[in-house]
Formats: C-alpha cells, sequence, structure tokens
C-alpha cells in the first residue's frame, strides 16, 4: 500500500514539474502572438511585452506581423529602460525593412530616444540645467527629427518633430553658451569667443544669441580690442534694447552670466520649464497599424 502511494505522489509530482515548463503560447499563430505582446504593451508591461515579440520574431521571421513587431519591440525596450537596446532593435528594423511602411517612426523612435537621454528625473530635481548636459544625445536627436521632417513631409510625427528640433536648437546653442562661460572664467578668452561666434553663426536667433553678444563685448573689451567690443555693443543695444546685460555686469560664474535674481527675467530656454514638462509628456502618437 505504501509503495502505490508513493507511486502516485511521484506521479503528481512529475504532472506538476512537467506543467510548469510548458508554454501557454505554444502554437499560437502569428497574429495571436502580435495580438498578445500588443496587450502587454498596451498595459505598460514592456518585460512580458518583449518576452513576446521575441518568440514572435523566433516562429515567425517572415510577414506583417514580424515587421510591426520589429518596430514594437524596439519602444517596448525603450520604456522599459532599455536605450540601447531599442537603438539597436531600430537598426534591425533598418536593415530589415529599408524604405518601407514604419520608415518614418523608425526614425521619430530613434529622435525620442535620444531626446529623452537628455531629460531626466535627476536633472530635474537638482534643477541641474539642460544645457549643461552633454550635448551629444541632443546633436543625435536633432539629426534624427530633421531627416525625418525632410525625408517624410507628410508623416503624423512631423509636429511632434518640429517642436522638439526647436526646443533642442535653443537647448545647444546654450550649451555652447554654457561652454564659453566655462572658457572665460578660466581665462581662456579665444576659445571664449570662438564658442560665442558659434551661436552666432550656427544658432542665430536662439534666446543663446543675447548672451554671446554680452560675452564677445566682454572677450574683445579684455582683450583690448575695443572696436569689436564696441562693434558688440550696438549689435546688442539693436536687437535687444531691453537686455539686462546693458545694465548688469556679465559674471562668467553664474548661470547666464547674471545674478539669479535677474536672470529670471531674462527670454532663455532655462526658464521655458513649462516647455520642457509638455515635451516630456509627448509620447508616440501610436505605433504603425497593420
Amino acid at each position: 500500500m505504501q509503495i502505490y502511494t508513493f507511486i502516485i505522489l511521484a506521479s503528481f509530482l512529475l504532472i506538476g514539474c512537467a506543467s510548469k515548463g510548458l508554454d501557454k503560447t505554444d502554437g499560437w499563430s502569428a497574429q495571436k502572438l502580435y495580438e498578445e505582446a500588443r496587450s502587454e504593451l498596451n498595459v505598460g508591461n514592456y518585460e512580458t511585452a518583449v518576452s513576446v515579440y521575441q518568440k514572435l520574431s523566433s516562429r515567425f521571421p517572415f510577414g506583417k506581423y514580424a515587421q510591426q513587431g520589429s518596430l514594437d519591440i524596439a519602444y517596448a525596450h525603450w520604456k522599459n529602460g532599455d536605450s540601447g537596446i531599442a537603438l539597436a532593435s531600430l537598426d534591425r528594423y533598418n536593415k530589415l525593412y529599408p524604405s518601407q511602411d514604419g520608415s518614418d517612426y523608425a526614425l521619430y523612435l530613434r529622435g525620442l530616444i535620444n531626446f529623452n537621454e537628455n531629460q531626466t528625473l535627476f536633472s530635474s530635481i537638482t534643477g541641474e540645467d539642460m544645457a549643461e548636459r552633454d550635448a551629444e544625445a541632443g546633436r543625435i536627436a536633432f539629426a534624427s527629427f530633421k531627416r525625418l521632417v525632410k525625408d517624410f513631409p507628410d508623416t503624423p510625427y512631423r509636429e511632434d518633430a518640429v517642436k522638439r528640433m526647436r526646443f533642442l536648437r535653443n537647448v545647444l546653442a546654450e550649451n555652447e553658451a554654457h561652454v564659453a562661460r566655462f572658457y572665460m572664467s578660466r581665462k581662456a578668452y579665444i576659445a571664449s569667443l570662438n564658442r560665442s561666434k558659434v551661436i552666432l553663426t550656427q544658432y542665430h536667433g536662439t534666446p543663446a544669441t543675447e548672451e554671446a553678444l554680452a560675452l564677445m563685448i566682454n572677450i574683445y573689451g579684455v582683450l583690448g580690442l575695443k572696436d569689436l567690443s564696441n562693434d558688440s555693443l550696438r549689435v546688442l543695444k539693436l536687437n535687444y534694447p531691453q537686455s539686462p546685460y546693458l545694465e548688469y555686469e556679465y559674471d562668467p560664474r553664474e548661470r547666464g552670466g547674471l545674478p539669479k535674481s535677474i536672470r529670471r527675467k531674462t527670454n532663455t530656454t532655462w526658464n521655458e520649464f513649462n516647455l520642457i514638462k509638455s515635451l516630456k509628456g509627448i509620447v508616440p502618437k501610436g505605433l504603425i497599424e497593420d
């Protein structure tokens, strides 16, 4: 009797172990796998979604579901905090499906991933100026959005891309101003002057233009180039007649070269926090439909 009881218990254990190893998706069609993955994606279960998309890709490497899944998994990786893997997934998509439907979204998502590399919870908590961060990701994001707008003028992502380009252009200009201030505070005047000129030539019209002119006035003055200093002053007065730089002494140790109480009155990107928050809230308007 004891032997029979042992055999029965052992059988139940074996059945239990076997059932744990079963994959509920075995035998699922490409459509069912895709719908399951998309369902997990929509509710924010990104890790689970990635797992199901991977099964879809391995079992059904061709067809519309595989193509759509290749885009979706990049988005899922990004939302799961794996930006590097997301970018690699987009590279793979471009190799598998060059110049096909979805190329505009792939380019848009690449821009989003790099755009958000410049925006972290840490920086918003500490009040860190985005312009003081490494600008490389911002440049890559700008290039992606620029190519999107140029190559896909009718894309539904155009409007958002243009907003982000405008914002990034301001940030990249202020990054140059930040570096120029640093050089000036270290008495590297020529290097500071060159950075200021970059703002006037490549980012003309951005809020940082005003500060670039103030920098040039001071640098030329320190270098004894009075005529060039006066020329820069005339341009500043002409374009910014109410500029605080006309009244307050420029201090490269201060953000914007001005005391905080005065800086708040200037037209600068780091005063546009509501814009940053609104851009943070923008997510892809919808992945490409089947």
